[in-house]
């Protein structure tokens, strides 16, 4: 039932910042893990960060030390701060529970990174 927005993508140069955010339309309280995925032209969906209900948070080895995944309980909002990005990061970037669910998948907002 719960229907994610992804927002905040666009072009930015390599070693630039981009600040994504994921709206819910209904309440994730009850959702142990969010998580923010990518897709690369040609490459299968992958997690890239994770955070549960109580704050832990993980990352892909490739993207530790320059991503930074939050959330908001209040305003009902995931947050994934992109700083330092490489122009392998990137994709289309989505939100999602984790292990995702099908009926939760948005638009996904793209992310450019070249020079």
């Amino acid at each position: 039932q719960v229907q994610l927005v992804e927002s905040g993508g666009g072009w930015v140069q390599p070693g630039g910042s981009l600040r994504l955010s994921c709206a819910a339309s209904g309440s994730i309280f009850n959702i142990n893990v969010m998580g923010w995925y990518r897709q690369a032209p040609g490459k299968q969906r992958e997690l890239v960060a994770g955070i549960t209900s109580s704050g832990s948070t993980n990352y892909v080895d490739s993207v530790k030390g320059r991503f930074t995944i939050s959330r908001n309980a209040a305003k009902n909002t995931v947050y994934l701060q992109m700083n330092s990005l490489k122009p392998e990061d990137t994709a289309v970037y989505f939100c999602n529970a984790v292990p995702p669910r099908l009926s939760s998948w948005g638009q996904g907002t793209q992310v450019t990174v070249s020079s």
